[in-house]
């Protein structure tokens, strides 16, 4: 069963894997259709298809072009032609005009008695997945009137107008498409019915734009500073480079505060790299136990964080971090562990359970921190990461030359990027984008699947410029352009 955001998705990424809506529609029209002309074995000379003004509108003007050839038909849109709300329902609408179909418009609305009474079969395409709240008029009353009617065969288009509210039509049948959705069962939805429509595999197993357009978090006019997120990157002490890219493409990703916690000797030349890092200094030239306070008194303060970036292999510093991690969790704090953070968990991956945490390894790292091998089999290393996963209770971000991203529950791919994203400092990018995901709220899953977009895509737009001469800081600088394509 899908979630109605997760429908969206499904929408955006066909269209960036090469099947555009409109073939969606299409074939879910003609789906419907079908299914009456062929499953429906009452007398159905005459059908109504009564729609609303968006896809789910559209889809019952493809079942109307469709039916029209073998019955009578009369279509009452909910609204007026001029407030279809999307460019293919609007070409939908056009094509009916050319069919023997009956159109009526909202000034039709007083004839409603007479529309029901007259036709054999109701098709319910007014309103599909994402409803909020209770049935706003007409479509409430027009809703009460369908499900006291007798002897009429109702079919609902994807899902039921008013499933999940207080009132909704009663159907008979249900045609859905793709997959059933939440809150759908035959007591709500009647007999139903899965209509395949095209969505390519890719659309279904790998990330694309979809996840980003849906799940990103847009600021509120009225928010203030720190409101759409407060990063915490702890990291640098033997590198300097490492955090700094983490915290810059955090705040290119849209978070609005950025504090790196770092040990003395790295501090001066982070806060050099950019005014825009609030660098908070530790103790020594490298990450030790007595800075853990410290740390404690700045986790308070972010909404997520991000410990590992250039942190080093130094045995104090790598106990220090497992405190750190510790004291993380116990605040339920979202976190992304990176680079250096890894291994050091290897004797204590439990101490992450069922955590908001999400860890970045690439395969070597993942074998060492779980002792367990990976095949180069995707479909058997999915397995293997997913159960791992699952048993621990965060998600991951198996990076490779497919990646592998999983909550242990739910899965995708991922394979925009491109072979000069090897350079040194990309995945402190990605690091960084996760870690500003988090900090504004979006969940562990959907931040690993929206930054696996906006890294790649990212990276993949400075390529078409850069070639393999590509750094990460032309990763970070091309996000925005990333954001304000995609993002309205």
């Amino acid at each position: 069963m899908l979630p109605a955001s997760e429908i969206r998705v499904l929408d955006i990424n066909s269209e960036y894997r090469g099947v555009p809506a409109s073939t969606l529609m299409e074939k879910a029209g003609k789906g419907v259709a079908e299914f009456i002309s062929n499953d429906i074995k009452e007398i159905k000379e005459r059908i109504l298809v009564l729609c609303g003004e968006g896809n789910n509108g559209g889809d019952g003007f493809v079942a109307a072009r469709y039916l029209s050839a073998k019955f009578r038909v009369s279509l009452l849109l909910i609204g007026k032609e001029s407030d279809i709300k999307t460019k293919i329902s609007q070409s939908n609408f056009q094509k009916l005009k050319k069919t023997a179909v009956n159109l009526f418009e909202e000034d039709s609305l007083n004839k409603i008695d007479e529309f029901i009474s007259k036709n054999d079969i109701i098709i319910d395409a007014m309103l599909g997945i994402g409803l909020s709240g209770s049935l706003r008029e007409p479509y409430a009353t027009i809703v009460e009137k369908i499900n006291k009617t007798s002897n009429k065969k109702i079919i609902a288009v994807d899902v039921p107008t008013g499933l999940g509210s207080n009132i909704a039509v009663k159907p008979h049948y249900t045609i859905t498409f793709h997959d059933t959705k939440i809150g759908m069962n035959v007591n709500n939805c009647g007999e139903i019915k899965v209509v395949d429509i095209g969505v390519p595999e890719k659309a279904i197993n790998y990330v694309g734009p979809g996840e980003f357009v849906t799940y990103y978090p847009v600021p509120l006019k009225h928010s203030h500073k720190g409101d759409n997120g407060r990063v915490l990157i702890i990291g640098g002490g033997p590198y300097t480079g490492a955090p700094a890219l983490s915290g810059m493409a955090a705040l290119r990703t849209g978070c609005d505060l950025v504090f790196i916690a770092t040990p003395k000797k790295s501090s001066a030349t982070i806060a050099d790299y950019s005014p825009n890092l609030i660098v908070k200094e530790l103790s020594g030239d490298t990450m030790i136990t007595e800075d853990i306070e410290i740390l404690d008194d700045l986790i308070k303060k972010c909404d997520s964080v991000v410990i590992g970036p250039g942190l080093g292999k130094n045995p104090e510093t790598e106990r220090a971090a497992i405190e750190v991690i510790k004291r993380i969790n116990e605040r339920k704090i979202p976190a992304v562990i990176d680079a250096d953070g890894i291994l050091p968990l290897a004797n204590y991956s439990n101490e992450l359970y069922n955590s908001p945490t999400v860890v970045t390894p690439h395969a070597g790292e993942f074998e060492t921190l779980t002792g367990l091998k990976i095949s180069e089999n995707i479909d058997e290393r999915l397995s293997v990461v997913k159960h791992w996963t699952n048993k621990i209770g965060i998600s991951v971000f198996l990076k490779g030359h497919v990646d592998i991203l999983t909550d242990g529950q739910r899965a995708k791919f991922n394979d925009i990027h491109n072979q000069a994203m090897t350079v040194g400092g990309t995945g402190d990018v990605l690091a960084g984008i996760i870690g500003s995901l988090l900090s504004k709220g979006v969940d562990p899953y959907n931040s690993i699947r929206m930054a696996a977009f906006i890294n790649g895509c990212a990276g993949n737009k400075v390529f078409e410029t850069k070639s393999y001469g590509l750094l990460p800081t032309d990763i970070i600088e091309e996000i925005p352009n990333i954001l304000s394509k995609y993002i309205k």
